[in-house]
C-alpha cells in the first residue's frame, strides 16, 4: 500500500499541531494511508533574521513574500522524490480556482502534494508563474494567510484517500451524486414535538430512497442552485 505524502509550507507551523493529531486525518496516518509533514518557510531564508518578506516594487501597502524560499523549501521537499515531476505544488490564494469535491479527489489519487501556505499582502509572482503547479481557493473572501485554506484543503484530501472512510459513506455524501445531501435523523422519534418523517420510519427503502432523493433535490433548490444549472 502507498503512502501519500503531505507537505505543508508556512511561516506559522505551530497552527497544524492540533489540527492533524485528532479525528480522520489522525487515524489515517496511524493506518499508514498517509504522511504528513510541516515544515516552517524561514528555515529557507538567506537573511540572518530569517525573513521572509520584503517592500514590493512599485510601491504600495504591506510586504511580499519572497520567492527565495519557496522555491528552496519545494526543492528540499522534492529530494527524497523518485520521480519529482509526480509531485503537485498546490498554492493556496483567493485567485487560484475554487476547491470542489472533483478536485478533492484527483487530488487524493497523488502519490505527493506541496502546500503552500502564503501571507502578508502576497507572494512574488514567480512562485505563481514558474513553482506552482496550480492555485486553489476555497472561497471568494479574503483571509489573513494560506493556513486556514490549507487544512481545509488536507481535511477535504485525505478522507477521499481509499481505505479512509467507509465507502458506502462517500457514496451517500453531499455532493456526491451531484445533489446536497438529504436530511438525517436519530433517536428520539418525537423531540420537544419535532418529529422524525414517517416515511424513515416504515422500511419501505424504495419510499426511503425517493423521499432522500426529493429532499436532496430540495436543498440543493433553497441553497445552492448554481449547482443545479451546471
Amino acid at each position: 500500500m502507498d503512502t501519500m505524502l503531505i507537505d505543508i509550507v508556512t511561516i506559522f507551523p505551530a497552527m497544524f499541531s492540533g489540527v492533524f493529531s485528532e479525528s480522520i486525518i489522525k487515524r489515517a496516518e496511524e493506518k499508514g494511508l498517509v504522511r504528513l509533514r510541516v515544515t516552517d518557510l524561514r528555515d529557507f531564508s538567506a537573511d540572518k533574521h530569517r525573513r521572509v518578506d520584503d517592500t514590493p516594487f512599485g510601491g504600495g501597502a504591506g510586504m511580499v513574500m519572497k520567492p527565495e524560499p519557496f522555491f528552496a523549501a519545494v526543492d528540499f521537499l522534492q529530494n527524497e522524490d523518485e520521480n519529482p515531476e509526480s509531485c503537485r505544488v498546490i498554492l493556496m490564494s483567493p485567485r487560484g480556482r475554487l476547491l470542489n469535491q472533483e478536485k478533492a479527489k484527483q487530488l487524493s489519487k497523488s502519490d505527493h502534494l506541496i502546500v503552500l501556505c502564503g501571507h502578508y499582502e502576497g507572494i512574488d509572482e514567480r512562485v505563481h508563474q514558474y513553482l506552482a503547479s496550480e492555485e486553489i481557493s476555497i472561497g471568494d473572501y479574503v483571509l489573513t494567510g494560506g493556513e486556514l485554506p490549507a487544512m481545509v484543503l488536507v481535511d477535504a484530501v485525505v478522507r477521499l484517500i481509499p481505505g479512509v472512510l467507509n465507502e458506502l459513506s462517500l457514496e451517500e455524501e453531499t455532493f456526491s451524486g451531484g445533489l446536497l445531501e438529504y436530511p438525517q435523523y436519530t433517536r428520539p422519534r418525537d423531540y420537544l414535538g419535532m418529529n422524525v418523517p414517517e416515511v424513515l420510519l416504515s422500511g419501505n427503502h424504495e419510499l426511503i430512497k425517493r423521499w432522500r432523493y426529493e429532499e436532496s433535490l430540495r436543498l440543493t433548490l433553497k441553497n445552492r442552485p448554481d449547482i443545479l444549472k451546471k
